[in-house]
């Protein structure tokens, strides 16, 4: 058996505006195994994904996507991790943040596993 349950939404998130944005704080550890971007605006928009170890400073030190562009209508399957331990391991305070060049341009949908509560 192994510690994680089965993989579900975690966070989504839809800035309404161009600042950083928090998409999600850990409280227990968890692995993020797919990010899913929606342009549903009416142009392209660009997108910046962000993991800071222990806090929320999003910056060049930390991106994982910069400046990424999503056409009018299309998803960015910004992650895919088709086996647990391959994702993005969020401990405790760790964050995950986005930056949009658009505001209410993108959604992210960000799925994962939480770790056994017990």
């Amino acid at each position: 058996m192994n510690d994680y349950a089965s993989g579900s939404l975690i966070a989504q998130v839809r800035p309404g505006d161009t600042n950083n944005a928090t998409a999600i704080t850990a409280t227990v550890r968890l692995e993020i195994g797919r990010i899913i971007i929606a342009n549903t605006s009416s142009g392209a928009a660009t997108f910046r994904l962000f993991h800071d170890v222990g806090g929320t400073t999003y910056d060049e030190a930390n991106a994982l996507a910069w400046d990424v562009s999503i056409a009018v209508g299309a998803i960015d399957d910004a992650l895919q991790s088709f086996n647990t331990g391959n994702g993005i391991t969020l401990m405790p305070t760790d964050s995950l943040g986005v930056r949009v060049s658009t505001g209410n341009a993108l959604t992210f949908n960000i799925y994962g596993v939480l770790a056994d509560a017990r």
